[in-house]
């Protein structure tokens, strides 16, 4: 068979139209070595309510939108009426009010930029570079931000033992150059909410914006709250604080991309905004980082929210916490591992006090045993561990996740840690990668053990092992290189 006859290899289009039936077809072959989105076996990146008339529904809604263009409102009318209603309730469980102004966005790292973008359009011009100032444990969303906005990003350390943001240590980082001071409700390495009446008194005491990070929690602490769960004042009541974000993809168990940056005022909104009427075609007035988007993620969002309601959101986040504290409680009577911090979300990392028993050679056992559990790389005081973020569907399966973390961690203990040479290491810290392409690249990969084009479940540990001895800079380098390598012609299909 030639390239132009294999769809899947093909670099261009076939000669011919082909059937939805045939399409449909080789998607679905296509899948077959995806990690599953339903039932929980997946302790990241998916967010399972475990009602498929609820995932149904937002497909369907989805589908309804799916060709509707958000770039003009005014062509669309549509899309304003959805967003309203969907910033309008995020608002009301999250200090504000209906009229309280928001932007929906693709998801937290946009909602993020916008945050970011706002408060650099706040301040004077300077010939300096203006500074985020963050907890190490903050999303790299920041990182990112500040990256594409020409900022500077001052990482504060945290608290090493409940890593929770430092005030005093946020304090002393204030300089005149600080345009906005993050907190993060909760910080998704571990689970835990930072002081944030502290740190946005902080912010305005120096006069400066506070945005809190409420991707990941932002829409399971209200319910967990209203359901008797003593959870911490975080959100836009909070004095000082002047935006937070919230993902409607994560605990609000939308489709991908969904998520809502809120704004304490009208003018920090407008500053999030983009225009541009100088030049011979048509006004641009853009809300987002991004123009032309579908109006499918917008109409699903608004689809779940209306199919749970609030009665349904209560329950989902019963179901995650309850799990979450069998976990806990499970982990703790489990050789070798333990919890790190104390979790205010139902997210957990769970790390290795045991030489022989290494979490990276955990992960890849759980996998053969059809479990997806997210590697955590060390740094600062926090070691490597393995991060476990528990959904509505996670209410039935906290046994079933455990026997899996049982089992693993006495295979992982019996075969012990990878065998990684401190040479390798050293000659990877020391490599001069601009100096080799990406097949060659791929040859080093292989040389190491990573097989991305076999039939299995790829092995990571080594790769991890090596990766965490790595320093940070290396590590995003290498990780670079790894990308691009795997959407190039250099592996195997």
């Amino acid at each position: 068979m030639s390239p132009l006859e294999n769809p899947a290899r093909a670099a261009g289009l076939p000669q011919t139209g082909r059937s939805a039936t045939e399409l449909l077809g080789e998607l679905a072959r296509l899948r077959d070595r995806d990690l599953p989105v339903r039932g929980g076996n997946v302790t990241a990146y998916v967010y399972d309510t475990g009602r498929a008339e609820v995932h149904d529904a937002a497909a369907r809604a989805h589908l309804e939108m799916l060709e509707v263009n958000c770039l003009d409102p005014t062509a669309f009318p549509s899309i304003v009426a959805l967003e309203r209603q969907l910033v309008g309730a995020v608002a009301e469980r999250l200090g504000g009010d209906a009229a309280t102004p928001g932007i929906f966005t693709s998801g937290g790292t946009e909602s993020i930029m916008l945050a970011v973008k706002a408060a650099r359009d706040a301040r004077p011009a300077r010939a300096d570079r203006l500074e985020v100032v963050a907890p190490a444990t903050a999303h790299p969303a920041f990182a990112k931000a500040v990256h594409y906005l020409g900022m500077e990003l001052v990482s504060v350390p945290v608290d090493p033992v409940t890593f929770r943001a430092d005030p005093a240590a946020t304090a002393a980082a204030l300089t005149p150059r600080t345009a906005l001071v993050v907190a993060s409700a909760p910080s998704y390495p571990h689970g835990v909410i930072d002081p944030v009446a502290d740190l946005a008194a902080l912010a305005a005491d120096a006069g400066v914006p506070c945005h809190v990070d409420a991707c990941v929690g932002g829409w399971v602490l209200p319910w967990l709250r209203e359901n008797g769960q003593d959870v911490p004042p975080f959100d836009l009541s909070v004095p000082g604080v002047t935006s937070i974000s919230c993902d409607l993809h994560k605990y609000g168990y939308a489709p991908k991309g969904a998520s809502v940056v809120l704004f304490a005022d009208e003018g920090m909104r407008r500053r999030a905004y983009f225009a541009s009427a100088g030049w011979p075609g048509y006004p641009v007035i853009n809300t987002t980082v991004q123009s032309s988007r579908s109006a499918g993620p917008l109409g699903a969002a608004w689809a779940t929210f209306q199919a749970l309601g609030a009665e349904g959101y209560r329950a989902l986040a019963a179901d995650a916490m309850r799990a979450t504290e069998q976990l806990v409680a499970g982990v703790a009577e489990i050789p070798g591992l333990r919890v790190l911090g104390e979790p205010d979300a139902p997210l957990v990392a769970i790390a290795s006090d045991d030489p022989g028993l290494c979490v990276f050679t955990l992960a890849d056992e759980a996998r053969l045993r059809g479990w997806f559990f997210q590697v955590q790389l060390s740094s600062g005081d926090s070691p490597a561990n393995l991060h476990m973020t528990l959904t509505g569907v996670s209410g039935t399966r906290a046994g079933d996740l455990l026997s899996v973390l049982r089992e693993s961690a006495v295979a992982a203990r019996a075969s012990g840690p990878p065998d990684v040479p401190a040479e390798l290491v050293d000659a990877l810290a020391g490599l001069d990668l601009d100096a080799i392409d990406d097949a060659g690249f791929a040859g080093l990969l292989a040389s190491v053990g990573v097989d991305l084009g076999g039939a299995g479940d790829p092995e990571m540990a080594v790769v991890n092992t090596i990766l965490d001895a790595l320093p940070p800079a290396t590590r995003e380098a290498l990780l670079v290189r790894f990308l691009a390598v795997l959407y190039s012609p250099h592996l195997p299909e």
